[in-house]
């Protein structure tokens, strides 16, 4: 167990310790132990002190050093916590004060380009990412693998429940993605049969939101070593599961639909590329495909141009989430109807990040991991 034995100094009324222990990536598949000093603050930011930060494939693409992310750094691009100090503007701001739990989004915009007003905040030109902000880079706190975060001006954050298990609370990143990537993008309606590729704590989130929008036909895609997430996705409104590894998911998917194809097909598989040309095949004319899993730059063998023109497809990418989606995530988590703690498998110590990145990675033998989050010591 980590105790902090550092100082504490105070701004305004609050009393903070002077440094906060945190994780530092210092190289590909490298993370140490550290404190860096906790910063004083102006009007407009913030001190998060972090109740918990979700893991996700990104978190290994990042160990991996697959991102082009900035070394060193501090990672952790899902940060839930408690406000630990705040100034007046951002108090005002974000209508939040000391104590209140908020749910920080990870992009952090300008909000006064022509991209950000034009409400594509979330593809501005000035963005960063917590989690990828070098720690040259004052006050070096832009991620969650801490105690402790910095709370740049920019950010927008969410309030939520203070009540709530913090390793559920914090699902409200992969739920917002769930919203934005299966509902919002392609605008999923009522009645529609979508298609979802990668039984993932994405994917998953996907069909809880699908589900939530009426989606008539909900379709999971996996592979045979996903059966539990498969199950899984059943359990969470999932009306048909394919096994890729043991059934030709192009067959099943026109079988299901009666050759028509499905309204939506949401690709969130990690690096695998077939997918994608299969999606051609198993959406229907003037239908809609979301491309949101990372193919780690590899071109995709098989891409029929034509057949986009022939049936006039929509392909959209989806990067991030804004807040329409976390709001909806938020609003599902609080309510209570989801069980959404299903989904969830471990909690992890600060110092056992490698061991969470790891092990959602499939890399510990015997250990099969979904949702799982680091859980600060104080």
């Amino acid at each position: 167990m980590y105790h902090h034995q550092c100082d504490q100094f105070a701004i305004g009324d609050v009393v903070l310790p002077k440094k906060s222990f945190v994780i530092v990536q210092t190289g590909v598949r490298e993370l140490v132990c550290r404190e860096l000093p906790i910063p004083q603050i102006d009007a407009n930011s913030a001190i998060l002190r972090i109740e918990a930060c979700g893991i996700c494939g990104s978190d290994y693409e990042q160990y991996e050093g697959l991102l082009g992310a900035p070394i060193p750094a501090v990672p952790g691009h899902e940060p839930l916590g408690r406000i630990a100090a705040i100034g007046d503007n951002a108090a005002r701001r974000w209508n939040v004060d000391v104590g209140d739990r908020v749910a920080v989004e990870t992009m952090i915009a300008c909000h006064g380009c022509s991209t950000c007003l034009g409400g594509q905040y979330h593809l501005c030109g000035q963005r960063r990412i917590y989690s990828y902000i070098p720690l040259s880079d004052e006050p070096g706190l832009w991620g969650a693998y801490s105690q402790y975060m910095f709370i740049d001006g920019n950010s927008i954050v969410h309030k939520m429940d203070p009540d709530l298990p913090p390793e559920i609370a914090v699902m409200f990143n992969p739920l917002g993605a769930g919203y934005r990537w299966a509902v919002e993008i392609p605008q999923t309606k009522i009645g529609d049969d979508i298609l979802i590729m990668g039984p993932g704590q994405r994917g998953l989130a996907s069909v809880i939101a699908a589900r939530e929008a009426g989606a008539k036909n909900i379709i999971v895609t996996g592979l045979a070593a996903d059966a539990r997430k498969l199950k899984l996705a059943q359990e969470f409104g999932a009306d048909y599961v394919i096994d890729v590894d043991n059934e030709d998911p192009v067959d099943r998917v026109l079988e299901i639909t009666r050759g028509r194809g499905v309204d939506v097909v949401l690709d969130v598989s990690p690096y695998a590329v077939k997918p994608v040309s299969d999606a051609l095949l198993m959406i229907r004319a003037g239908g809609t495909i979301v491309l949101a899993g990372v193919k780690g730059g590899k071109a995709i063998p098989n891409f029929m141009s034509d057949q986009v023109l022939m049936k006039e497809i929509t392909i959209k990418g989806a990067i991030g989430v804004t807040s329409s989606g976390y709001t909806s995530a938020i609003r599902t988590i609080e309510s209570g109807r989801v069980p959404i703690a299903k989904m969830h498998t471990h909690n992890f110590k600060l110092e056992e990040a490698e061991l969470a990145i790891r092990t959602l990675a499939r890399e510990i033998p015997g250990v099969e991991s979904i949702h799982s989050c680091l859980i600060p010591e104080f």
